[in-house]
């Protein structure tokens, strides 16, 4: 970690040596005055942010330069700056900013970090190598009067496809997408309403006595099915790091699920959770191994 310190202290020596980077500017005023970031700084216009990032925050901005933003095919940042996609211009920048005063000894130990737009940013780190969602962070801690700039050498893009899209292009949740289309839920799934869903696999389905998912798909069991099914839903987005936190959380059948932490795996009600964190653009994934039932009334 020391060894990393000083090569990201390096890092920003460098940049500063050639940028007149000031101390007693805001986040906006600084980006402009480094001379690198005019893309960004036209998107932050268009999107009516700039208003929102120069105020007192603080903000932790992971800033695309010039290069970065001219990486994107010109079509999209064409169709992105056009007044009638300023909504999804603004869920792009927002995905580049975190809350908070977040310096480079805090990113390298993290592994993610919630935006604000909502989505969750993938932090990894490779030896002397830190990475947001795939982009190289090249330059860090250029302090502002409202936060902090860490300088991305790619634009880096949130989730657009909603939950039942991300599940049904993840190749394995057939079963579960059906289920939710006989207890008539896709509509709710795909709603701009954030939610969390701890979704069982095929495999998972596949655990539960012969018969039962054929039961369970006849219309007559459709309230049946919808409870199980809600059972596996919690509003909001709800990240590994919050669920461990909390212990428990009330699902949307309007039972609770407890999670735990057993030999280093997690578990929600007995049901071991296999991948975490999978974003979508109204909420986020959690995989679990086995299909979870709700407390008999």
């Amino acid at each position: 970690m020391k060894k990393l310190s000083k090569i990201i202290a390096g890092a920003l020596l460098s940049v500063a040596s050639t940028t007149a980077f000031g101390f007693e500017k805001n986040i906006v005023e600084t980006a402009v005055e480094a001379g690198k970031f005019k893309t960004l700084a036209t998107a932050l216009t268009a999107a009516g942010l700039i208003d929102a990032v120069s105020g007192p925050g603080p903000f932790t901005v992971f800033a695309p330069t010039d290069d970065a933003f001219a990486k994107v095919p010109k079509e999209t940042l064409e169709m992105l700056l056009k007044p009638e996609n300023k909504e999804k211009l603004k869920a792009v920048l927002t995905y580049h900013v975190v809350p908070g005063k977040v310096m480079a000894k805090d990113v390298v130990g993290l592994k993610g970090a919630k935006s604000l737009n909502g989505q969750r940013i993938d932090v990894k780190v490779d030896g002397s190598k830190v990475s947001v969602d795939g982009a190289n962070v090249v330059a860090t801690d250029i302090a502002c009067t409202n936060g902090v700039i860490h300088v991305i050498d790619s634009v880096i893009l949130p989730a657009s496809d909603n939950i039942p899209a991300v599940a049904t292009k993840a190749g394995k949740f057939s079963t579960l997408l059906a289920a939710a289309k006989a207890a008539g839920l896709v509509d709710a799934l795909s709603g701009e309403k954030a939610l969390t869903v701890f979704a069982p696999t095929d495999e998972a389905f596949g655990k539960l006595p012969k018969g039962t998912v054929d039961s369970l798909l006849k219309p007559e069991n459709k309230e049946k099915l919808k409870a199980i099914l809600l059972y596996h839903v919690v509003e909001g987005r709800v990240y590994s790091e919050d669920a461990l936190k909390a212990k428990s959380a009330a699902t949307l059948q309007g039972g609770k699920v407890e999670i735990t932490v057993k030999d280093g795996a997690a578990y929600v009600n007995g049901a071991k959770i296999l991948a975490t964190d999978i974003d979508a653009g109204n909420g986020v994934i959690h995989v679990i191994d086995s299909v979870i039932l709700p407390p008999a009334k």
